[in-house]
C-alpha cells in the first residue's frame, strides 16, 4: 500500500467536487480528485445536460408542428431515436472532453476509483491512500425508490430512461417533482400518451401555488394527464408493460413507469461514519461554513441537506475552497439559489414563496402582484402564456420572483440579484428593460409594485 499526501483530497467528481479542485488549484493547492466514474458527475452525464438536450429537441419539434400558425411550412416525420441520442451523447463528450482538460490545466491529480474515508483524512482509493491536508466530500447523490418498488424492466429512473433507445407510446411518470415533470414534457413533445402520479395536491409542489396551477392549467393543454392528491400503492409489470395502482383503487397502464421521487445522498459504504463525520438520514451534517464533525472534512453538493442542484453544488466547492486557502467567502442562503424547472413552460423562482412569506412575517406584511405573459409582447411572439410573480414586504424588499413560460429560466437572475439585494420595487422600477423582450414582465411587476402600475389596473 502506498500513500501520497495533498493539501487537498476531493472525494467524487461532479459538480461540486470538481468546481472545489478547480478553486483549490487555482489558489495554489495541490489537489488530489477521486471518482469512480466519469468526472462531471450525474448532472454531465445522466442529468443536466443530457435532459436538457433532449428538452431542446422536444422544442424543436413542438415548434415544427405548430410552424404553419405563424407561415412556416415544416412538418415533424417522427422522432429517431439513434440520431436524438447521437446529438444528446455529442454534447456530453464535448463537455467532458472540454472539463478533462481544464481538470489536467490545472495540475489537478485524478485519481480513478471508489474512495474510502479513512480517519485522520485520508481517502483509500485500492491500495493506495491519499491523505489531505483537507477533505473536500462530494459523493453526489443517487435516484430514490419507494419502500417495495423495485427498480428493474419496465420500472425505470431517470438514468434507464436517458438510456431507452425507442420512444415509448405510454408512459406513467411516479413524481411531480422537477425530474418528472421534466421527462414527462419531453415524451408529450415526442408524442407520448403521460400520465403524472403525485401524492401531493399540485404539481411541482415545492413551487408558489400560483405557478403549480399555472403548471398544471398548461400541461392539461398539452395533454399530459395528472392525478394529484392520492398516493400510489403497488406496481406491477409483464413483459409487455406496467400497472400502476393508487390507494383511491385508481389503475393506470402503460409501456413504462419512471419513478422520480427524489434523490438520496450517496454516502453510504464510504466510512464516513467511521471517520467521525455526522450522518443523519443519510445527509453529511455540516456547520454554516459546510465544515463535518470530523477536523478538516468538509461536505458540498446532494449530500448536504437542502437543494439538490448542480449550480448549488458548484457554488459549495468554490465556497470550501475559498475558505481551505484562508479566505473569507460570503455564504449564500438557500432562498437566495435560484431553481428552474426545464419543462414546456419553465418555471423559474428564486426567494420565499407567499406562503412562506406570510408564515414568516405575516398576512399584513406580505404584498405580491401577478403579470400576466399575455400582455408581454415578447411572449405573444413566441406564443407561451404564463406569469411573472413578485412577493415583497409591505413598503419592504422583495422577498421572492416567481416565473412561469418558456425561457424564464433565462430570467430569473434578475430575480436574484433583487432577493439577494434586499432591493425594494421602488428601486428597480426606474430601470429601463428592453423592448420587446420578457424581461419587461418583471420590469411590468416592479412597476405595479412600487405604485405606478403601467398596463395594469
Amino acid at each position: 500500500m502506498s500513500e501520497r499526501s495533498f493539501d487537498v483530497v476531493v472525494l467524487g467528481g461532479g459538480s461540486g467536487g470538481y468546481a472545489a479542485a478547480l478553486r483549490a488549484a487555482e489558489l495554489g493547492k495541490n489537489v488530489a480528485l477521486v471518482e469512480k466514474d466519469k468526472l462531471g458527475g450525474t448532472c454531465l452525464h445522466r442529468g443536466c445536460i443530457p435532459t436538457k438536450a433532449l428538452l431542446h429537441a422536444a422544442e424543436v419539434a413542438d415548434a415544427a408542428r405548430d410552424a404553419a400558425s405563424i407561415g412556416v411550412r415544416a412538418h415533424v416525420d417522427g422522432i429517431d431515436p439513434d440520431a436524438l441520442r447521437a446529438y444528446r451523447e455529442g454534447i456530453v463528450a464535448k463537455k467532458y472532453k472540454g472539463l478533462q482538460g481544464l481538470v489536467k490545466a490545472r495540475g489537478i491529480t485524478v485519481v480513478d476509483g471508489q474512495g474510502h474515508l479513512l480517519p485522520d483524512r485520508g481517502v483509500q482509493v485500492g491500495d493506495d491512500v491519499l491523505r489531505g491536508t483537507d477533505v473536500i466530500l462530494a459523493t453526489g447523490s443517487y435516484s430514490r425508490s419507494l419502500p417495495g418498488l423495485e427498480i428493474g424492466g419496465r420500472i425505470i429512473t431517470s438514468e434507464q430512461a436517458l438510456a431507452l433507445e425507442h420512444i415509448p407510446a405510454r408512459v406513467i411518470v411516479l413524481g411531480g417533482g422537477v425530474i418528472g415533470v421534466e421527462f414527462a414534457s419531453v415524451w408529450r413533445s415526442f408524442g407520448v400518451e403521460v400520465t403524472i402520479v403525485e401524492a401531493l395536491d399540485h404539481l411541482v409542489p415545492n413551487e408558489d401555488v400560483a405557478l403549480s396551477k399555472g403548471l398544471e392549467r398548461a400541461f392539461r393543454k398539452r395533454g399530459i394527464g395528472f392525478s394529484l392528491g392520492v398516493r400510489f400503492a403497488s406496481a406491477s409489470q409483464t413483459d409487455d408493460g406496467v400497472s400502476v395502482v393508487l390507494e383511491d383503487g385508481t389503475s393506470y397502464d402503460a409501456d413504462y413507469l419512471l419513478v422520480a421521487v427524489g434523490r438520496g445522498p450517496s454516502t453510504a459504504g464510504l466510512g464516513l461514519e467511521e471517520a467521525g463525520v455526522l450522518l443523519e438520514r443519510g445527509f453529511v451534517q455540516v456547520d454554516d461554513r459546510l465544515r463535518t464533525h470530523a477536523a478538516h472534512v468538509w461536505a458540498v453538493g446532494d449530500i448536504v441537506p437542502g437543494l439538490q442542484l448542480a449550480h448549488r453544488g458548484f457554488a459549495q466547492g468554490i465556497f470550501v475552497a475559498e475558505q481551505i486557502a484562508g479566505l473569507s467567502p460570503v455564504a449564500v442562503p438557500e432562498t437566495q439559489i435560484p431553481k428552474v424547472t426545464y419543462s414546456s413552460p419553465e418555471v423559474a423562482s428564486v426567494g420565499l414563496t407567499e406562503a412562506q412569506a406570510v408564515t414568516a412575517h405575516g398576512a399584513d406584511a406580505v404584498h405580491s402582484y401577478e403579470f400576466n405573459l399575455a400582455g408581454n409582447g415578447k411572449s405573444e411572439i413566441i406564443g407561451t402564456s404564463g406569469l411573472v410573480k413578485v412577493v415583497r414586504a409591505t413598503n419592504g424588499p422583495v422577498l421572492g420572483v416567481h416565473l412561469l413560460g418558456d425561457r424564464v429560466g433565462e430570467l430569473i437572475t434578475e430575480g436574484q440579484l433583487a432577493v439577494g439585494w434586499e432591493a425594494h420595487p421602488e428601486d428597480i422600477a426606474p430601470l429601463v428593460h428592453a423592448h420587446p423582450t420578457q424581461s419587461e414582465a418583471l420590469g411590468e411587476a416592479f412597476l405595479a409594485l412600487a405604485g405606478k402600475p403601467l398596463h395594469a389596473l
